[in-house]
């Protein structure tokens, strides 16, 4: 496995801002960030067009803004000191303090912080912190932190809170290698607000500071968050692994005046307005950052339009932290400087490569790579891209087998793609309910729009080996499974997390392994049996009209083998 040292990361971040795919596209200081722009060669890997030294700098910035949410005005804060107390027996002998350290311990069934972070899903530090493009994982104060990828600390009004940040959902541990930005398979975010608000609606502030020996300003914190929170309305997933922050945004709005600044009403709190979405399904599972670059639409299924997509993610975080509108516009002009960060993060997010854990040597064979190839052409590329490979070039023998299979180049289509191909139409139809967002005046005086789209978007297959299950929902546990006819995929399987790379993973169909395969300590966990016969879990789709044609399935057994493999090496 290649160790990227600083200086490496240097020279590639200075190919990447020198690339000729920027030749095409009229940048001024900023990219503009609308669906008619031109998607170049290889993805918008530099959208402030930096220098390659600030550039650097600015993705190390952006990585730690990931790991330890950035937004200081942030609506919800727990305060950190008084938390760690409450899982503290100081004085047993008092049994209503006994009684309520019970009640809260209960409530999830934790006796920690870290219990706190391993239930929200969250992934420890690496022990090393480099600066390699696809696992570096800096540590936000210069050493390991004691917590998890995703806990954060600030400092708000003289007290130390905790909330949780993006790498909750976009981190991941593949066989021992942290990931930033690969999607997490099982995280909790939604559950972490829902418990959240049953928390401090049974807390009254003086008893949750005789609870907790909170300082004065520690109970200020908790007081405003608790507030905060009344405006806040999440839902919990329909599956383990899939998130619902597109209903926990539609919800929260739905407890605010339709004012522009959607303000926080007593009213509307009491009496909320009523959205589909507390019933109808719209979970999806959270994208990888590492296609963000290939898209001039955003969101799975292409909805946004325009406006930085970094800073509509922030927006749509901090509406469903029950934020003021008015002020996060305020933090907006005062810290461009780190949304530009977190977005170049994003965008220079790069995908582990399948060889960097399992031998090239030993599973790929050349022949068997370049019948995938042309198959992956015929059927896919029209609308997932085309992948050019080093084996393609004129003079391959200086290079490693490894490095003949990477990718020198990636075309996507020039405009992102909506197409409806038959998949569970749930996710797509429910952001119906996220319209109102064009009215705000934030949305407005940041170019954000949203446009409903009818299906959802054909994303760049680069790194599809680590982005099993598939499907937005994970309906599919396995690539072999999606290149079969939709009625002869599994109906129900098990997921787990990816440690053992010999027996969580099934390497030739690429995905969980099936049956008498499956772990069978995956099996003690009801939670993480997919069910693929409910609402909003539906595997079908994705076959007629691409490698079923007339009612024939244009893939045989060793077709399908071959095309795996080539997806593998993307």
């Amino acid at each position: 496995m290649i160790k990227y040292t600083y200086k490496a990361f240097l020279i590639l971040i200075i190919m990447a801002s020198h690339s000729n795919s920027f030749a095409t596209v009229n940048f001024t200081t900023e990219m503009n960030w609308a669906e008619n722009t031109p998607i170049p060669e290889n993805g918008f890997q530099n959208p402030y067009l930096l220098n390659s030294q600030n550039l650097m700098e600015s993705i190390y910035r952006g990585r730690i803004h990931a790991l330890n949410y950035p937004v200081d005005i942030t609506g919800l804060l727990i305060p950190y000191e008084p938390v760690k107390n409450f899982f503290k027996y100081t004085d047993e002998s008092d049994p209503l303090k006994i009684f309520f350290r019970k009640l809260g311990l209960s409530f999830v069934n934790i006796n920690n912080l870290d219990d706190l972070m391993s239930w929200l899903g969250l992934h420890h530090y690496p022990d090393i912190s480099t600066n390699d493009p696809v696992y570096g994982i800096p540590y936000p104060k210069g050493k390991k932190p004691n917590y998890r990828m995703g806990f954060s600390l600030m400092e708000h009004d003289g007290a130390m809170g905790f909330t949780i940040s993006c790498a909750v959902c976009h981190s991941a541990n593949v066989f021992g290698r942290k990931i930033l930005g690969l999607t997490n398979r099982f995280p909790r975010a939604n559950e972490f607000f829902i418990k959240g608000k049953s928390a401090f609606s049974l807390a009254p502030g003086s008893l949750f500071q005789w609870l907790t020996q909170a300082s004065v300003d520690e109970k200020k914190m908790f007081m405003r968050s608790k507030e905060n929170i009344q405006f806040v309305q999440a839902k919990k997933p329909i599956q383990l692994g899939l998130d619902t922050s597109l209903a926990h945004v539609a919800l929260s709005l739905s407890l605010r005046s339709k004012d522009p600044y959607a303000t926080k009403d007593d009213g509307y709190y009491s009496d909320p307005r009523q959205e589909d979405l507390y019933w109808d399904p719209s979970e999806s599972k959270p994208g990888v950052w590492w296609n963000v670059k290939f898209k001039n639409k955003w969101l799975l299924d292409g909805s946004v339009v325009s406006g930085n997509p970094i800073l509509t993610n922030i927006l749509w975080n901090e509406i469903g932290r029950g934020s003021d509108l008015k002020e996060l516009e305020q933090w907006f002009v005062d810290k461009p400087n780190v949304i530009q960060d977190l977005t170049n993060a994003v965008y220079h997010n790069e995908a582990p490569l399948f060889t960097d854990f399992f031998s090239a040597e030993e599973h790929f064979d050349l022949e068997t790579l370049k019948k995938g190839e042309k198959l992956y052409n015929q059927m896919c590329a029209k609308c997932h891209g085309q992948h050019f490979k080093n084996w393609e070039l004129p003079n391959t023998a200086h290079m490693s087998f490894k490095e003949q299979l990477r990718t020198f180049k990636v075309l996507m289509p020039e405009n992102s793609k909506v197409v409806n191909v038959g998949t569970d139409p749930f996710r797509a139809a429910a952001m119906y309910n996220l319209k109102p967002l064009n009215q705000l005046a934030i949305s407005q005086n940041n170019g954000i729009q949203i446009k409903l789209q009818s299906g959802y978007v054909p994303p760049p297959l680069t790194g599809i080996w680590a982005r099993w299950p598939y499907f937005h929902n994970n309906s599919v546990p396995d690539l072999c499974s999606l290149l079969m006819p939709s009625s002869e995929r599994p109906k129900k399987y098990w997921a787990g997390e990816a440690i053992n790379p010999n027996i969580d993973f099934d390497k030739n169909c690429n995905g969980y392994p099936l049956g008498d395969k499956t772990p069978l300590s995956w099996k003690k966990e009801k939670e993480k049996l997919y069910n693929t016969e409910h609402r909003g879990k539906s595997r079908f789709g994705h076959d007629e009209r691409i490698f079923i044609k007339d009612g024939q399935n244009l893939l045989d057994r060793d077709d399908r083998l071959a095309l795996v493999q080539f997806l593998q090496t993307l």
